[in-house]
């Protein structure tokens, strides 16, 4: 049976402006971006469009308004199902972001339809995969959880934007099949659920500093694959069905060019990184989840090498060309 994803998550129209400044604007300040541009984006849709353009078959529960008819027909055209996204009466979500001539940004969030109520979905019985973020209400998040979760589903949740420390703290978190965070949300989540973290060495590398997080959130959630995304230091795995004397490290994909934006990078990881899930058949092997994330790494790296959140995200033939190339 080929494997099916649902995702249930954000839709936004992302409105970029793209700024030749060093920094994002501070308090008080005025600055002028050198261009505007929208395009599709929310972390639902960006996710979604990665595990089809990664090959997976997948399909998006969301919510735009009349005002973003638009970006539903995008995403239909990237070949993403779009039959549970729904038109309602509350404008579609916004994302402001800013980007600097050095790729980095900053993002502000305008809730809008992704906070309305839904028609009752129901999750089709083949479905393997349930991927999920915090860009929606947190009830509807933990409802499709549960429902994965007892259906003997793979589910998939990345905490961004994080929740607060006392939703952290009851949140479901041995109905999660794989976390994805990156290093401070890993460091977040660890205080908010009372691990013991040690004082921060102000001289210990990024790798070194997020090891300990990794091995606390494993220890606590022992039925969890944890996955702590560390940007340009690439990434630290621990594994909850084998033994492993201390999380694996992956490091970034060397880039072509410069990094021109950031935004969707994680994104494009997370969707890259549930396709490469969905091809396994079996019994997976450590081996088999390290060449997932190989893959998901080297996606995440072109991502960042164009401008745009899901306009970013490469196809797969691109990725694996890539990797091609690297061997």
């Amino acid at each position: 049976m080929p494997a099916r994803c649902i995702v249930r998550g954000s839709i936004s129209i992302s409105v970029i402006e793209y700024s030749a400044v060093k920094d994002i604007v501070r308090p008080g300040e005025t600055i002028s971006s050198d261009n505007l541009v929208k395009r599709l984006g929310g972390k639902g849709a960006n996710q979604s469009v990665a595990v089809a353009r990664a090959g997976g078959v997948v399909e998006l529960v969301g919510a735009v308004g009349q005002d973003g008819v638009w970006v539903r027909d995008e995403l239909r055209g990237t070949g993403v199902g779009v039959g549970a996204v729904s038109i309602t009466e509350a404008n579609t979500g916004r994302a402001i972001i800013q980007v600097t001539d050095l790729g980095e940004n900053s993002i502000i969030l305008f809730k809008g339809a992704n906070y309305a109520s839904l028609p009752t979905y129901t999750v089709p019985p083949d479905t393997t995969h349930i991927v999920l973020q915090n860009e929606i209400p947190l009830q509807s998040t933990i409802e499709y959880l549960a429902r994965g979760s007892s259906s003997g589903i793979s589910t998939i949740f990345n905490p961004s934007p994080m929740l607060a420390p006392e939703q952290l703290k009851i949140f479901p978190w041995n109905q999660v099949t794989w976390l994805i965070v990156n290093s401070g949300e890993a460091l977040d989540l660890c205080k908010a659920l009372n691990l013991e973290v040690g004082a921060a060495n102000p001289s210990a590398s990024t790798v070194d500093t997020a090891k300990p997080l990794v091995t606390l959130l494993s220890i606590s959630m022992p039925t969890t694959n944890v996955v702590c995304t560390l940007g340009a230091d690439g990434l630290l795995a621990q594994f909850a069905q084998f033994t492993q004397s201390e999380p694996l490290y992956l490091p970034a994909s060397p880039l072509q060019g410069t990094t021109r934006d950031t935004t969707g990078a994680g994104d494009c990881f997370t969707g890259y990184m549930v396709a490469g899930l969905m091809r396994l058949e079996g019994q997976p092997t450590s081996d088999d989840y390290v060449a997932v994330l190989k893959r998901a790494v080297q996606a995440a790296g072109m991502c960042v090498e164009s401008r745009g959140a899901a306009a970013s995200i490469p196809l797969d033939a691109d990725v694996a060309a890539r990797l091609n190339t690297a061997l």
